[in-house]
């Protein structure tokens, strides 16, 4: 692969992931050896700086991250903080309210509680990592089983599960999911 190709490939690769990503794995992704990957970051990194992007590729020991050019740092935190975070549904909220309170649970469990097919608000709290699966329930299937998330805890202001609201009289968290 030419250079100009393989900054290319690295630069869609590292803005696609947005996070840093280990040179070993993007020469592995790429079929070139760690010490091209190298090159090309280096030489793409210059390229930003000298045109005066407004973004940077920085280096984090073995990885490597695109990421905003502190020029333009206090403009993207003050565009970020007036973004409103994204509402879930009512379908979503009572499908992680059910996981909450009943962890660890079933999808199964969830559509029983919830009387309706839950596997699109489930897949929704997935993607925004408010849920987890954290292992299978041992039945015939070995379906997943499901908990909430530090994230979880972090966007509804919760130190822990103890400080949910108490669940409505005759309803106890000890009836939890992970008997269907």
């Amino acid at each position: 692969m030419e250079q100009k190709q393989l900054k290319s490939a690295v630069e869609a690769i590292l803005f696609a992931l947005g996070e840093p990503v280990a040179q070993d794995r993007l020469a592995e992704a790429l079929n070139v050896f760690p010490h091209q990957i190298e090159e090309t970051c280096l030489a793409l990194a210059r390229d930003y700086e000298d045109r005066e992007a407004g973004i940077r590729l920085i280096r984090l020991e073995e990885d490597w991250q695109l990421v905003s050019a502190p020029r333009w740092g206090d403009t993207v935190r003050h565009t970020l903080s007036r973004r409103k975070p994204d509402k879930l549904s009512p379908a979503a909220l009572e499908t992680l309210a059910v996981v909450a309170y009943f962890q660890p649970v079933t999808r199964v469990y969830i559509d029983q509680v919830r009387g309706v097919d839950s596997s699109h608000s489930l897949s929704l709290l997935l993607d925004r990592e408010l849920v987890e699966p954290c292992g299978n329930l041992d039945a015939p299937g070995r379906p997943n089983l499901y908990r909430t998330t530090g994230d979880f805890l972090r966007s509804f202001g919760l130190t822990s599960l103890d400080d949910l609201p108490p669940l409505p009289e005759g309803l106890t968290r000890e009836e939890g999911g992970d008997d269907l």
